[in-house]
């Protein structure tokens, strides 16, 4: 356990554990009903100490609700769960001590410096005075912000808030660290600087990341995932398991007659297909016929030599996360409509406010 940690510990009870406390999180058949909407249906999984654990997603599938039911700010229909060894229902200041939470949506006070905003919430969760100053030092450098400390955070970009939201989570040194689709909205490069952080911030606090994304590269940085739809968890593993259960590679073909040539594929060499849609920003873009095989270098030989219809173009690859979605809920991670979301979200925040 590292020093940091221990420090956590002897100042009370923020990162005390219960005896016999087992996972960081075990959840058993949780659920959360708004009227006749399912947001959360039954779901139960459990994430071990040190884990990163993520909920892959589209919009709308769950993720923002159910860690808002874990973190203790909505309660849950039906179903039970604990956290470090806490339940949700009957210990919620147990709870809240033991985890930190960068939201979704923005919650830094724009009009105060980065280290005057990691020092207020480290007086709202009671750290010692004296140790304020040391712990916004040591994860502001952890995040690569120590040289703007003292600068106000509306000068910051995208990229630095979400660092300082993540630097903020751990200023009273959290068991779990929930992450809310963390770098939704920013570049490929600064997602990347986030995730080295995020790693390095589970060696050197010793915590369990939880996280919700829709960004398939994103969630291989997890130990395991869930793949969460309409509520329901449909496969739990890790991504090298649920890759390798999708088949060996997969083959994309695009033809001038796309239900012709998906006919032609199906009588001739009994290969199950289906048609998905591509956007790729150009005049390529438009349906593909989509084929699970166990070895692209063996079977497209034959397939290019055996069909008539016309074959416009073809590509293989290895299975990716996007795959295992799609074989699982029969299509590709998609954006649900505004209506339902902002009716979760707003539910949500007004919880958030009467807290």
């Amino acid at each position: 356990m590292s020093a940091i940690i221990a420090a956590g510990e002897a100042a009370g009870p923020v990162s005390a554990r219960p005896e016999g406390a087992g996972a960081a999180i075990e959840a058993e058949r949780l659920s959360r009903h708004f009227g006749g909407l399912k947001a959360v249906d039954e779901v139960s999984f459990s994430v071990g100490h040190k884990e990163i654990f993520g909920f892959l997603g589209p919009n709308g599938a769950g993720k923002t609700t159910t860690i808002s039911i874990l973190c203790t700010l909505l309660k849950p229909t039906s179903g039970r769960a604990t956290l470090n060894g806490y339940d949700i229902a009957t210990q919620q200041d147990e709870v809240r001590q033991s985890i930190g939470i960068v939201f979704q949506d923005p919650t830094l006070d724009d009009q105060l410096t980065a280290r005057e905003n990691l020092q207020f919430h480290a007086m709202l969760y009671n750290v010692p005075k004296a140790e304020r100053e040391d712990r916004a030092r040591r994860v502001l450098d952890m995040v690569g912000l120590g040289p703007r400390a003292r600068d106000k955070v509306e000068t910051f970009s995208g990229g630095m808030k979400r660092r300082l939201e993540i630097a903020r989570g751990l200023m009273h040194y959290p068991h779990v660290l929930f992450l809310d689709e963390p770098t939704l909205g920013l570049d490929p490069q600064t997602r990347s600087a986030i995730w080295e952080h995020v790693h390095e911030l589970r060696q050197e606090y010793d915590i369990t990341v939880f996280l919700t994304t829709h960004y398939m590269d994103e969630a291989e940085n997890c130990d395991r995932i869930a793949i969460i739809d309409h509520g329901r968890i449909a496969a739990l593993d890790t991504p090298g398991n649920l890759k390798h259960g999708v088949g060996g590679d997969i083959i994309m073909l695009r033809a001038g007659d796309v239900e012709a040539a998906r006919r032609e594929i199906q009588e001739k060499f009994g290969i199950e297909t289906a048609v998905t849609d591509v956007d790729e920003g150009d005049r390529t873009a438009g349906k593909r016929i989509r084929l699970e095989v166990p070895s692209g270098r063996t079977v497209l030989p034959q397939l290019l030599k055996g069909l008539s219809a016309e074959v416009l173009s073809v590509s293989v690859r290895e299975p990716t996360l996007d795959d295992v979605f799609l074989s699982l809920t029969g299509r590709q991670i998609r954006e649900e409509s505004a209506d339902k979301m902002e009716f979760i979200r707003t539910r949500i925040r007004a919880r958030r406010m009467r807290r």
